[in-house]
């Protein structure tokens, strides 16, 4: 048993004095270089500022198709990138967004357009997905729908009238 811890002593001796290059020469500075400008941008978020963040059709007919633009800039340190908006129901339909990076301090545009379904105060959310810190912000569009004259009158319910 003592030749065995002596042989295997030896064997471990030899294997960490052989290895004695200096690790810290086989560092390639180029990729040194490379790492520490990737970890300070990492801390780099664009930041999305829209013009207004909700829009106010006011008071519009039943059915009557509406539209706005709503304008953002990238005020952030980093492109951005907006990979979806996407709108809280059917009714609402944002389109017209750029899906090419947007440089810091470059402005951008999209379009949402409201079909006027619904009825008295009526609002409705988009999400814009994008690669800020937030992950996703939001925009509204709000209006007054005059109820349609010609939809069918939802039946009341009539109070019974109790007899003595």
């Amino acid at each position: 048993m003592k030749k065995l811890i002596l042989g295997l002593s030896a064997f471990c001796l030899i294997a960490f004095t052989a290895c004695k290059e200096d690790a810290s020469k086989k560092v390639n500075e180029e990729n040194v270089v490379v790492a520490a400008e990737r970890d300070a941008n990492s801390s780099k978020f664009p930041q999305i500022v829209f013009t207004e963040t909700e829009h106010d059709f006011g008071t519009i007919e039943s059915k009557q198709n509406v539209e706005t633009v709503f304008e953002y800039k990238n005020t952030g340190e980093a492109p951005l990138v907006i990979t979806n908006i996407a709108s809280s129901c059917g009714c609402t339909v944002p389109q017209d967004w750029s899906k090419a990076p947007l440089a810091p301090g470059e402005s951008g545009k999209f379009t949402v357009k409201f079909n006027g379904s619904g009825a008295n105060n009526v609002t409705k959310t988009i999400t814009v997905s994008s690669n800020t810190a937030k992950g996703k912000e939001m925009v509204r569009i709000k209006a007054f729908v005059k109820p349609d004259p010609n939809s069918p009158m939802k039946p009341t319910l009539a109070t019974p009238q109790i007899q003595s």
